[in-house]
């Protein structure tokens, strides 16, 4: 498959479906029902049932100098309305097991219109690039999230990405385009000895909670532990880990999200536990993985790649902040430092994280 072949492929498949119907759902005999959201505190249900579109950014050039390793990752995503009937409430059903049902839940649809993540070795310069350090790989995806929330204080998640690594990921002309056209400097060199063309998945079963460690007045101070499996042939890892947030409205969401692997927020939010206008706050965790796969450092699965010899254990340390006015408006903004990932790294990785969500 070319390259651009492939791409037209995700990009049709990413915004085939990119705006589902928002608060109603069509009956077999094609009446529309308004979904019920009842109210649960003052902010009542007037954003309730309104869908979201969220767009991250992660770069590790945001606030410093470095462009290496894990250096820049896009994601757009469209967070549903509540899901009473459809198809997207059927596959909750149809996991049974991964999703019980309870009397008080409330089910969304997280579509991961599009996303690209790029690997780079630390010496842009080099052609070919240096054999003990990770080889150039993108990530080109799209997918989707279910999403279910249990009593308020816990939150559920199965998601599933598919997408290509390799030259079709169009890693090599988003990196060098870039720093050619948009900051004037020089690409990566090395770009021709990046990962081969290889489809990929990744499924994901994540689980977060809400734990209440201090409450004085409006603010207050949580604890969000999560926990959360992947497998596939991009990543396979067990991971887990949690944030303490200190500031107001913590009961709307379950902390900023990042693209994976990192520690998992979601774009899960739910207006009817706003009390108020204007809601934030700050937050601070990690998340410890035990590595199984990870194909930009161990290579193709199916063709001879360049490849290094990954650590088995991986840390990630974050801290940031998050800001909100009703449901019009999100913006966080977070920093992430990461332990070396394989054997012979020269020194630790960090990034910035940047999260912008708008009401539809």
């Amino acid at each position: 498959m070319t390259k651009t072949r492939a791409a037209g492929w995700l990009l049709a498949c990413a915004w085939l479906g990119v705006f589902p119907a928002q608060a109603q759902e069509s009956t077999p005999q094609g009446q529309i029902v308004q979904v019920p959201v009842p109210p649960a505190g003052p902010a009542g249900d007037e954003a309730a049932g309104a869908g979201a579109l969220s767009f991250i950014e992660e770069n590790d050039s945001l606030f410093s100098k470095s462009d290496k390793h894990y250096t820049q990752g896009l994601r757009a995503d469209y967070l549903s309305a509540p899901l009473s009937t459809g198809w997207r409430s059927d596959v909750f059903d149809f996991l049974g097991p991964l999703f019980p049902n309870t009397a008080d839940q409330q089910r969304r649809f997280d579509l991961i219109a599009l996303g690209q993540s790029i690997y780079t070795p630390a010496n842009l310069k080099l052609n070919p690039p240096s054999a003990a350090d990770r080889p150039y790989a993108g990530w080109l995806y799209t997918g989707g999230e279910f999403l279910q929330e249990n009593g308020g204080d816990g939150l559920t998640g199965f998601e599933v990405l598919m997408g290509v690594v390799g030259p079709a990921a169009l890693g090599r002309q988003v990196q060098n385009d870039w720093h050619q056209f948009v900051i004037g400097i020089p690409g990566g060199a090395g770009w021709n000895n990046q990962l081969k063309n290889e489809p990929g998945i990744a499924l994901s079963y994540d689980k977060h909670w809400r734990l209440d460690i201090l409450r004085l007045g409006s603010l207050g101070v949580d604890f969000v532990p999560e926990a959360d499996i992947t497998a596939g042939n991009v990543f396979t890892y067990g991971a887990a880990g949690g944030i303490i947030r200190i500031g107001n409205n913590l009961d709307t969401d379950y902390g900023p999200p990042r693209i994976r692997p990192g520690p998992s927020g979601t774009d899960w939010v739910d207006a009817r536990r706003r009390n108020g206008s204007f809601g934030y706050y700050f937050f601070a965790g990690g998340e410890g993985r035990a590595v199984a796969r990870n194909i930009f450092l161990d290579g193709n699965t199916f063709a001879n790649s360049r490849s290094v010899n990954k650590k088995p254990l991986v840390g990630d340390l974050t801290a940031g902040v998050e800001m909100f006015w009703k449901d019009d408006v999100r913006i966080d903004l977070g920093l992430l430092s990461r332990t070396k990932e394989f054997y012979g790294q020269q020194g630790q990785d960090s990034y910035a994280g940047f999260r912008f969500t708008f009401r539809l």
